[in-house]
């Protein structure tokens, strides 16, 4: 297995504080892989390597809209934004999935583990998670 878990990427991590990204108009995607890519927290930027291949998906993924910009919290100490749920209208498999900055050298935002293949006769959806400071997609705290 070559995914170990779910991650912010550390290109992430060092790339907030060197503003390479920016949530408010940036472009980002999300890409799909097999169990034979080797994605986690070291990963840089988006590859290749290890991706989907399905009529219906294209290399590179699909566009994500921002459902959520910056925001803080109810709380006041947690930052959070996230997207609308991913949808390809083809039947795949994948084992689980990177989100990048598109553009850029396409730098590396987060790995998800799916936890085993997941596969879809029809249409394959990476629903996110409820938009707010306790569970959305991405969080600083």
């Amino acid at each position: 297995m070559a995914f170990t878990g779910n991650w912010a990427c550390n290109a992430f991590k060092t790339g907030i504080m060197n503003g390479t990204f920016n949530f408010t108009s940036g472009s980002f995607k999300m890409a799909l892989y097999t169990n034979a890519a080797t994605l986690d927290a070291s990963t840089t930027a988006y590859t290749s390597t290890g991706e989907v291949v399905a009529s219906g998906y294209t290399a590179g993924g699909l566009a994500l809209t921002i459902a959520q910009t910056p925001t803080v919290g109810n709380s006041g100490n947690t930052a959070y934004i996230s997207f609308n749920n991913a949808v390809w209208t083809s039947a795949l498999t994948a084992r689980g999935a990177l989100i990048y900055q598109s553009g850029g050298g396409n730098p590396a935002v987060c790995v998800l583990d799916f936890g085993a293949d997941k596969t879809s006769t029809i249409t394959f959806t990476v629903q996110f998670p409820a938009v707010s400071n306790t569970s959305a997609i991405i969080r600083i705290i």
